[in-house]
């Protein structure tokens, strides 16, 4: 399974900033880059500076009329009006000075690793930076102005001429990069999400399957509120093995929001760092199988910055480069750099202890609706399999 990795980078990704206060917040990279640093498992010559996306790859999936209305509000010439038709100068999105550059740097981030797999260049790619799936054609929404996973998507397609498998661990939907795709039977994708009762954005039901010539080829897996690790993973395994079976894509892409731990301070679901153990460890297994090993990753929510984004997204990167049995503790250098600016307790472990929360009194009813709904979310593959081949 070895294969050259790259890590995309640059602290120009600071520049995507809402607010000193906004939820989404990117020293989330920055923090994971320097723990990678300093447990010297990320070398110069594996970091890739992104560039910015053209005008000409945005339009693949956005309106070159709400580019422009970015590119206005940036520079503080757009009526608030037309902001607002625009899903942006919202609580969620707000207006920041030159949003347009920041935002299309993260789609080239995405793009830059797209080029680097798919080229040859390298075998996986991680750009932290990218991630924001909830952006449409002519509007931003959930902290997201451009959808640099669609980009992609849509740019691999165009470029390289591939079935593009798309899985979303985020615990909001992947809303945007769904429905962009949702009839097109070149693209495949998984979301793993809580459920939309209580989060936004309310989408990501289970017979949410794709439209017309696409039907077959969108899942979703709406997990319960307050859904444990195990329960989670079996989720994540199952569909994630029987759908890339069935799909058979030439390069998986995977958006890896860290939003589903119990220290999240905007979900409800239960997870430790045991599912972020795991969850890339799958990825690169099915990219060997599949994909001769192209595996593109990017980033995505995750709103605990210091106990668990940098453990999370650190351990893509771990598995990329296939170092996972050279890590123990984290690294002390590390924590002395970042506890004055933590408002809470760096983690000295990888792992979380095991009493990090009391016990989930409705634990097995939870476990067992998502298992119901894991069944039901593949049935159609399953019924394929049962039909005779078409003479």
């Amino acid at each position: 399974m070895s294969g050259n990795s790259v890590f995309i980078y640059s602290d120009q990704f600071q520049l995507y900033k809402f607010s000193d206060d906004h939820p989404f917040n990117q020293l989330r990279v920055k923090l994971t880059y320097d723990l990678l640093r300093k447990l010297h498992l990320l070398d110069d010559n594996q970091i890739i500076p992104p560039r910015i996306a053209t005008d000409e790859e945005l339009t693949l999936i956005h309106d070159p009329n709400y580019i422009q209305a970015v590119k206005l509000a940036g520079k503080g010439q757009l009526s608030a009006e037309k902001a607002q038709a625009y899903g942006i100068g919202t609580e969620d999105t707000p207006i920041f000075k030159d949003m347009h550059t920041a935002s299309a740097l993260l789609v080239g981030g995405t793009l830059t690793a797209v080029d680097h797999v798919l080229t040859g260049k390298a075998t996986h790619a991680l750009s932290l930076g990218g991630g924001l799936h909830h952006g449409f054609r002519g509007k931003a929404s959930g902290f997201c102005i451009y959808n640099d996973s669609s980009v992609a998507i849509k740019y691999m397609q165009e470029k390289y001429g591939v079935r593009v498998m798309y899985v979303d661990t985020d615990a909001h939907h992947g809303d945007g990069v769904q429905w962009t795709f949702y009839d097109d039977p070149e693209v495949c994708t998984l979301s793993i999400h809580e459920t939309g009762r209580y989060l936004f954005p309310g989408t990501g039901h289970v017979n949410e399957r794709g439209h017309g010539k696409g039907y077959g080829y969108s899942f979703n897996i709406p997990v319960d509120a307050f859904t444990e690790d195990d329960s989670w993973l079996h989720a994540y395994k199952q569909s994630f093995l029987e759908i890339a079976d069935y799909f058979k894509p030439d390069v998986i892409i995977t958006q890896n929001g860290a939003d589903s731990h119990y220290y999240d301070p905007l979900t409800h679901l239960s997870s430790t760092m045991k599912i972020y153990r795991e969850i890339p460890k799958l990825a690169h297994e099915i990219a060997h199988k599949y994909c001769s090993g192209r595996w593109i990753a990017v980033g995505g929510g995750g709103y605990d910055i210091w106990r668990v984004v940098p453990r999370a997204w650190s351990l893509i990167w771990i598995e990329m480069i296939e170092k996972s049995h050279n890590i123990s503790d984290i690294p002390e250098e590390w924590i002395k750099a970042w506890q004055d600016a933590s408002p809470v307790q760096l983690p000295l472990k990888w792992d979380d202890p095991a009493d990090l929360y009391s016990p989930i009194p409705r634990k097995n009813e939870i476990s067992e609706k998502n298992l119901h709904t894991v069944m039901k979310a593949l049935q159609i593959i399953r019924e394929n399999k049962q039909q005779p081949n078409s003479i």
